[in-house]
């Protein structure tokens, strides 16, 4: 009988380059869909990131061979405190891109956020300027903040970001940002159950690691080279140079990453739901699961108590959405 063959991981994909450390801990969105409907609607909302639990279910997708049967899939579960609507601002577009025509920010902002933010632009007329300047306007976002306090975690210092809106004209995305200026949205108000949503994180990172970890690189002959976990060739001897497309040691994970179409397959709280959702003792790394959750189908991106950006799904939307059929959350 001859010698069992080993199995060798495929070569790594080059789909991510440069592979290098993220400058943030907090993901950035850089597209958004546009809504057909009529009526204006805030895109994003976020949480952070505690667990991961067993969702049984009843498999509602159709013409599947698992159609109408129990289906056991992993869930991660996210804390969604409310967030604060800050202001909102307005962009002009010409063949350079985007530019910032205005900033409208609320009147009454928590100290713990407004010190984070640059207020020297804030005066009374600043509301009836920049309807004036609606004209000129392609599109419309709101400036939102999330105090990670709210999750039940230890760090002060808020996130604050930008969140699209879009349906309906540049006047009705205003005021719709207008009523809600110095409010708290929750995530109901945004997500419903059953709708899927892209999330965008900063993936666990790993340090530097060698090509046969982060590439994925075959190990080469034990009797071949001096070394084992190496690549067998840089390339050629003229030009001397190295490609890109070289496998090299390097930066592994800690890069932002965006996965999309994450199901939404529970949406909740603590204090007002019958499921029990947090195991005895809390979550490993995270603690309690308090006030407002979701449970995500699936895993996503990102360490445990790390910020997790949910954005109205962009790939392959729905005609209509179904509510799943939940039979058990096993902690």
């Amino acid at each position: 009988m001859g010698a069992r063959k080993r199995h060798q991981p495929r070569r790594g994909s080059l789909a991510y380059l440069p592979r290098g450390r993220a400058k943030s801990m907090e993901a950035r969105i850089r597209a958004w869909p546009k809504l057909n409907s009529e009526e204006p609607k805030i895109l994003a909302h976020c949480g952070f990131k505690a667990g991961c639990v067993q969702i049984v279910s009843i498999d509602d997708r159709e013409k599947v061979p698992n159609a109408g049967k129990q289906l056991v899939s992993l869930g991660t579960v996210l804390v969604t405190p409310p967030v604060l609507i800050l202001g909102v601002r307005g962009y002009s577009k010409d063949h350079d891109g985007l530019h910032a025509e205005f900033d409208v920010y609320a009147q009454d902002i928590p100290k713990s956020i407004a010190k984070e933010i640059s207020l020297k632009n804030k005066n009374e007329n600043a509301l009836d300027s920049a309807e004036k300047s609606l004209g000129k306007i392609k599109e419309i976002f709101a400036i939102v903040a999330v105090s990670p306090r709210d999750a039940g975690l230890e760090q002060k210092k808020p996130y604050i970001f930008e969140a699209s809106v879009s349906g309906g004209d540049i006047t009705k995305q205003f005021n719709h940002v207008k009523e809600l200026l110095g409010k708290e949205i929750k995530i109901d108000q945004i997500f419903e159950t059953g709708a899927s949503v892209d999330v965008a994180a900063i993936t666990k990172g790993k340090g530097w690691q060698s090509v046969i970890k982060r590439m994925h690189v075959k190990r080469k002959q034990h009797k071949s080279r001096k070394t084992v976990r190496e690549v067998g060739s840089l390339g050629p001897i003229s030009p001397q140079s190295i490609m890109f497309t070289v496998p090299r040691a390097g930066q592994m994970g800690f890069q932002q990453r965006i996965e999309y179409d994450k199901r939404i397959m529970v949406m909740g709280n603590t204090e007002e739901s019958k499921m029990k959702i947090n195991p005895d003792g809390g979550y490993k790394h995270f603690g309690l699961v308090k006030g407002d959750f979701i449970i995500l189908k699936g895993s996503v991106p990102g360490t445990y108590k790390r910020l997790i950006k949910l954005r109205s799904q962009m790939r392959n939307i729905p005609s209509k959405v179904s509510k799943p059929n939940i039979l058990e959350v096993v902690i």
